[in-house]
């Protein structure tokens, strides 16, 4: 019997994860616009930052829950996580390449 599956957990637990992530995605967002790397106010890279760093903060909690992180520390790396956004994702992204990417053919192109 699976013990952790995505349909266990409670709705209040994704909307914590998803809160505490979005909430690095806004404070991302808002490093941004001090640094001038974004001119002005945007609300579609707002939105996408957001949106982004939810995704990051999701598979952080799925990962720290197949590791049995302790919550409190679960928290932290979701909310860092979720201020990386993409970045979080290339990383992860870049490891699992270096780690599966001698059994993936990477001169296959997705064209027919």
């Amino acid at each position: 019997m699976i013990d952790k599956d995505p349909t266990t957990y409670s709705m209040l637990t994704y909307l914590w994860v998803l809160g505490i992530s979005m909430l690095g995605g806004f404070v991302s967002y808002a490093r941004k616009r001090r640094m001038n790397l974004i001119p002005r106010f945007s609300i579609t890279e707002l939105i996408g930052e957001v949106f982004t760093s939810a995704f990051a903060g999701l598979v952080t909690f799925f990962l720290c829950e197949s590791a049995n992180l302790d919550p409190m520390l679960s928290a932290a790396l979701i909310a860092i996580s979720g201020h990386m956004g993409s970045r979080a994702i290339f990383l992860a992204e870049d490891w699992l390449q270096a780690k599966y990417g001698k059994y993936i053919d990477n001169n296959k192109k997705d064209q027919p």
